[in-house]
């Protein structure tokens, strides 16, 4: 069932979560130029539905206009928010995975000089799959999530080439209140469709087995267990 949403809502009768696949959807956004916004009351995921999507191209325009060159202190400063509490961690020298790389990898850099093994993928930049042949003590994805169509698969994913005991470090702005949805910064680049509340962290806990290892502001790190 969809509850609430305007216009002709049999062209959602299809459409389930797609994080958790439930079918029961809630509209929780629409902005003036006419892109909605669902949410899932199992889970709590609020996501852009197909066809207001934007497209590779459009995406990649996007991608290449960020401006993250390993000299930038502000830059590296943000990711230490990450990698600081995640190589604490970490004990000692391990192999790890930064998923959604873009294309300069400033945080595997970081990971790197610390002693790590760094793979890398990204569905644009760095495309090899062959990186998911293998496990990982570690997987990073920075500013990465809310960039998702498919969370569910690319999560589960993931998760099957974490080792246990392993980490993933996940930065992503935290859904705010629906009040506050409206003028949220983070909700205005047109390559953010998927934006998870605390109750989206807590049921992929449930989902993949895992423990909060570190949580502050945008910085979530779960641990496999």
């Amino acid at each position: 069932m969809k509850s609430g949403i305007p216009g002709d809502e049999s062209r959602w009768d299809d459409l389930v979560c797609i994080l958790c696949k439930a079918a029961e959807l809630e509209y929780y956004y629409g902005d003036n130029s006419g892109r909605v916004y669902l949410r899932c009351p199992g889970c709590g995921l609020v996501f852009v539905p197909p066809g207001m999507r934007p497209g590779p191209e459009e995406e990649l325009g996007r991608y290449r206009m960020h401006r993250n060159s390993p000299d930038d202190r502000g830059y590296r400063s943000f990711l230490e928010r990450l990698a600081g509490p995640l190589d604490s961690l970490l004990a000692g020298a391990s192999r790890g995975l930064d998923f959604g790389s873009g294309p300069v990898p400033v945080l595997s850099g970081i990971l790197a000089d610390r002693g790590h093994v760094m793979a890398l993928y990204d569905p644009f930049f760095a495309r090899g799959l062959s990186v998911f042949d293998r496990e990982y003590d570690f997987i990073t994805a920075t500013e990465v999530l809310e960039h998702l169509h498919e969370p569910g698969r690319e999560l589960e994913r993931l998760w099957s080439v974490l080792r246990y005991g392993g980490y993933m470090g996940i930065m992503t702005e935290p859904l705010p209140g629906r009040d506050a949805f409206a003028g949220w910064h983070y909700r205005r680049d047109i390559t953010h469709v998927t934006f998870y509340s605390e109750k989206t962290f807590r049921w992929l806990c449930d989902q993949f087995k895992a423990e909060k290892a570190y949580r502050k502001n945008n910085v979530l790190i779960l641990k496999k267990i």
